[in-house]
């Protein structure tokens, strides 16, 4: 028989992978701040609770997917959190893309109460949160991930353990990192096949099944080319991430030169009104600087 699993964060990622968890049988119990998204999960047959307690009160392991290192301390560490309630042995599965600092952190101090964590955020954004096909990097201990895993071949096509606590989220901002200036060096590209007298869009059709190829590219390009900023990943979103890794590099002393120039890009983004779009909407930054228009190119 399947167990209770609590579910504390339903928005852009969170509600996708609860509801694949309510498909796959799992009996569900969310929680959000945000009620609509709390109704429309019961009304497929989660039950909704009205605190984090009650969260706890029904299950042991209790999946977190939050936006940033603050909201995670406080809905697990803060008053009325998942500490204050959950009973020992409880597994917190936080799959929230924070500080790897800030899960050792947090880890800490539910140590102190007997409850276990492992941080398990994932790569793939809105869409592979809707089909199940995500990418889940996790840091914890084996027989914790061990535990967990069922629920992520559920989420995601791929999870790995990648090391102790904190290892899934610096694994996560070394993806943010390499998707950040994948799109950045897409766009820098098809902006120079445009200004060139050739078709970007016979361009990305030649090189895709080449060595330049990717899985961004693959993604990226065909939004890029339609103008189509609709997120599945958003700017702001992406602005946290390289925020966190450039935190990370400076307690680490790591050299981050083409991640802080990316910033800049996402930044741009941000003060131009396009926090709320697609990441895929850094060629905009490269479109006004050549004041060239790649979109749209036949």
């Amino acid at each position: 028989m399947l167990k209770n699993i609590g579910f504390i964060g339903l928005g852009i990622m969170g509600k996708p992978m609860a509801k694949n968890l309510i498909q796959a049988g799992y009996p569900l119990f969310v929680y959000d701040i945000v009620k609509p998204a709390v109704e429309e999960l019961a009304s497929l047959g989660a039950t909704a609770c009205a605190t984090i307690a009650d969260v706890t009160a029904a299950c042991d392991t209790i999946v977190t997917m939050l936006p940033n290192s603050p909201h995670v301390k406080t809905v697990v560490l803060g008053a009325g959190g998942v500490a204050e309630s959950a009973r020992p042995g409880t597994l917190v599965v936080d799959m929230s893309s924070i500080a790897p600092m800030a899960s050792q952190e947090i880890k800490a101090e539910l140590v102190k109460k007997n409850i276990r964590m492992i941080d398990a955020p994932v790569s793939g954004g809105e869409p592979k949160a809707i089909d199940g096909s995500l990418a889940i990097m996790v840091g914890g201990d084996q027989a914790d991930y061990d535990e967990a895993k069922p629920l992520f071949d559920i989420l995601g096509a791929t999870s790995v353990l990648v090391g102790d606590i904190g290892s899934g989220n610096t694994c996560k901002l070394t993806n943010q990192i390499i998707v950040a200036l994948n799109i950045a060096a897409l766009s820098e590209g098809l902006l120079l096949a445009k200004m060139a007298g050739t078709d970007p869009q016979k361009v990305f059709d030649a090189i895709k099944g080449g060595l330049a190829g990717s899985t961004v590219m693959n993604a990226k390009a065909p939004m890029i080319l339609a103008g189509n900023f609709k997120p599945g990943f958003k700017v702001d979103l992406h602005i946290k991430d390289l925020a966190n890794a450039l935190d990370t590099a400076a307690i680490t002393g790591t050299p981050l030169l083409l991640t802080a120039a990316a910033m800049q890009m996402l930044q741009y983004l941000h003060r131009t009104g396009d926090g709320q779009s697609d990441h895929s909407a850094i060629v905009k930054f490269y479109e006004n600087m050549a004041d060239t228009e790649v979109r749209n190119a036949n």
